[in-house]
């Protein structure tokens, strides 16, 4: 994968329906996300030399998603409002161009808003992994 610019990477919610339509979530200027899996100790006292042995295949998985940035929209800030305040999984896309789509069920773990009196209101939103997320290559 050759570079790219951060802006190029999406997030998407879905609208609910049994085919979905997505829509951008606009204005995003900051994005980070993260997979995630949990490790089981399996270390006893046969373990050769007591090295740390680890369970494969049986941590807990998961995605976290942040970002922030000022709403340019209607419809992507009634739908991220909406999801925050319903605390129902609703399905996300996050493409990550020339890379990976990841789409699953995540809940809005937090939504915050700020501004300053000489500038745009902005806002920043944290995602969690709340399902199976899938991996597709692009």
């Amino acid at each position: 994968m050759a570079a790219q610019a951060g802006k190029d990477i999406l997030l998407k919610i879905s609208d609910g329906a049994p085919t979905p339509t997505f829509t951008t979530v606009a204005g995003l200027r900051a994005r980070t996300i993260s997979l995630n899996a949990q490790t089981i100790d399996a270390t006893d006292g046969d373990s050769a030399g007591r090295w740390r042995e680890l369970l494969a295949g049986s941590g807990v998985r998961s995605v976290a998603v942040s970002g922030g940035g000022v709403f340019r929209d209607a419809a992507s800030d009634a739908a991220v409002r909406d999801s925050f305040f319903a605390q129902t999984a609703r399905t996300w896309r996050l493409v990550i161009p020339d890379f990976v789509q990841m789409e699953g069920p995540f809940l809005v773990a937090a939504l915050e808003y700020a501004g300053d009196h000489d500038g745009e209101a902005a806002f920043a939103l944290s995602l969690a992994s709340a399902g199976p997320v899938t991996f597709t290559a692009i």
